[in-house]
């Protein structure tokens, strides 16, 4: 931590910062287990245990940095898995995760039936253990990390190993997954990490932040946003058309630096506060970008993912549908950072401002 002024003059470290677990006990949400993370710099966030370890609210400073829903968090409900009985589920919030099997909308075929967007958030985790902070002794990494089963008898037997971790003095949030087939045949993967920002971080003229070749989602000739021409990476007003069901998507084939990082994000020139999203093109090839600008429902999308949301059958036909042999493994790497000094914004629009 750069400010060592605490030093001698604080004897628990949830002065500074650290990792709470509760369970909510009102609203649609009660008997859901969370956990506050603070890192002490002014970014702090909720992950919901029982759903994936997703994240809900996040905040920086005074500025919320994730869109929530009507809803808010609810217990997870397993067998809200046909249709779009996700939609019912979707609390918004910073992340949700989308697979493991499937991404997008609703389909069935010879190899079964898939809701949208698949069953992983409405899975609860098996928490492995809880690792705080101990500034005193000089360790100010703290980590939460569970396992999450997405499995049946005679089918796809997926387990999701998540560590959400950071760092006290560090405005970031690392994400390590690990997706293994536990089962004894090959299962079909497709992940997708849908995060969702709102206002005040996304307002009128943020910048959204992304490079590489794109195309309306699965080629939309009437896509409004996404058209040679428009700004689309500027957020929009609240749009009358976006009403009720109104959005527009774009699949980006995401330009990585010569590590093999991919960085997108967004800039808020009004309040001065930047974020960056990055994750590994290997890993993660694709990148979504979501733009729904409702009155009242105004959000934007980032969301890495194998693919992009275009479904299990499509992803099939195109020969790019990942199968995980038993016993096989993928790892993901995500990490947020979120940034107010001048200095470091600058050097985020410079590298990556298109």
């Amino acid at each position: 931590m750069a400010d060592s002024t605490w030093k001698n003059k604080i004897c628990n470290p949830a002065q500074l910062g650290g990792i709470e677990t509760s369970v909510m006990d009102n609203g649609p949400g009660r008997g859901t287990r969370v956990a506050w993370i603070n890192t002490g710099t002014g970014l702090r966030y909720k992950v919901v245990i029982d759903r994936a370890m997703d994240i809900a609210e996040a905040f920086y400073n005074q500025h919320s940095l994730a869109w929530l829903s009507h809803l808010g968090i609810t217990p997870p409900e397993p067998f809200s898995d046909k249709g779009i009985d996700w939609i019912r589920t979707f609390g918004g919030g910073l992340l949700i995760t989308c697979g493991l099997t499937h991404v997008g909308g609703p389909e069935a075929d010879a190899y079964g039936e898939r809701g949208l967007h698949g069953q992983i958030s409405n899975t609860p985790a098996e928490i492995e253990s809880i690792i705080q902070p101990d500034p005193i002794a000089g360790k100010m990494e703290m980590s939460i990390t569970g396992r999450i089963k997405q499995t049946q008898l005679f089918g796809p037997n997926l387990e999701l190993r998540r560590t959400i971790s950071g760092r006290v003095g560090e405005a970031s949030i690392r994400i390590h997954d690990e997706v293994l087939n536990r089962g004894n045949t090959p299962a079909p993967h497709m992940l997708l990490y849908h995060f969702n920002f709102g206002w005040p971080l996304v307002d009128e003229g943020t910048d959204i932040i992304w490079q590489g070749a794109w195309e309306s989602r699965e080629g939309e000739p009437n896509n409004k946003i996404f058209q040679e021409g428009n700004n689309f990476r500027k957020c929009s007003a609240p749009l009358e058309e976006h009403t009720g069901g109104g959005e527009e998507a774009a699949f980006i084939d995401v330009t990585p630096d010569n590590a093999g990082v991919c960085v997108c994000g967004l800039y808020n020139a009004q309040i001065g506060v930047a974020l960056a999203l990055r994750f590994q093109k290997k890993q993660l090839p694709w990148l979504t970008n979501w733009q729904h600008w409702g009155r009242g429902e105004y959000v934007t999308g980032l969301e890495p993912g194998t693919n992009p949301p275009i479904g299990q059958a499509k992803a099939r036909e195109q020969n790019e549908l990942i199968h995980l042999s038993p016993g096989e493994s993928r790892t993901y790497d995500l990490e947020i950072e979120v940034f107010n000094n001048e200095k470091s914004i600058n050097d985020f629009l410079k590298h990556n401002l298109s």
